[in-house]
């Protein structure tokens, strides 16, 4: 039987769980069917802080799998994303409200509703405010792919984004079906406009960035976890 958990973080990439390394030493690693996690206790709340895996896949399977089994009170993904240039900038955190799935495409009829079935809106009455860092309140964009420079302006246009990722759409999305309440914030690694993005082709580029917006993510969730009045 596990004993009581707050709440679990999940971090999804392996780069983003390479760049908490030196955080987590020391905490017993052990293992679950789609990767590691480790249990500690934050802000005087039992976290478990799990690796979810990168892709909507293994997101959807890990934030199920986490939810089922520890039942906690919150669900928290800390991760990293690329900017709309123009838009945001590098080392901006995004305080997701609302996500997108924005690779579903119907062929048949027209896509949208099929959008909009994945479409969610977080409800986030229950994090106090100031917040502990600057943010911006957006959508998420999530896709199985790195954004391609060449949709950038109807991404903008249909979906009002500012950032991309590969995880926060599905997170969202199983932790809504739960009802659990879903806290993700993700911080720009590299830009892209509609010609080329920073880090393609780059890999140290977004390595490099990934450890400092890691780092400055770890830093403040014990104030984010003060922000949380769940009951």
């Amino acid at each position: 039987m596990d004993s009581f958990i707050w709440g679990v973080v999940i971090i999804s990439a392996n780069e983003e769980w390479k760049a908490l390394d030196p955080h987590l030493r020391g905490m017993n690693h052990r293992s679950y069917p789609l990767g590691t996690f480790v249990e500690g206790v934050i802000a005087n709340r039992p976290l478990i802080i799990l690796h979810g895996g990168w892709g909507k896949t293994a997101a959807a399977a890990s934030t199920q799998y986490a939810i089922q089994r520890w039942q906690p009170k919150l669900v928290i993904n800390l991760g990293t994303c690329g900017g709309f240039s123009g838009r945001i900038e590098r080392g901006e955190i995004v305080l997701a409200e609302e996500t997108w799935m924005y690779d579903i495409e119907e062929r048949m009829s027209d896509s949208w509703e099929a959008l909009e079935a994945y479409h969610i809106r977080l409800n986030l009455d229950w994090l106090t405010q100031p917040y502990p860092q600057a943010v911006h309140r957006a959508a998420l964009l999530s896709a199985d792919r790195d954004l391609d420079p060449s949709q950038i302006p109807g991404l903008i246009a249909q979906f009002n984004g500012i950032a991309g990722d590969w995880e926060s759409g599905a997170i969202a999305w199983v932790a809504q079906r739960n009802q659990t309440p879903c806290l993700i914030l993700r911080g720009v690694t590299d830009l892209v406009d509609n010609s080329d993005g920073e880090a393609y082709g780059r890999w140290d580029v977004f390595a490099q960035a990934t450890q400092r917006v890691m780092n400055d993510l770890w830093r403040h969730l014990p104030a984010w976890l003060s922000c949380c009045q769940l009951s």
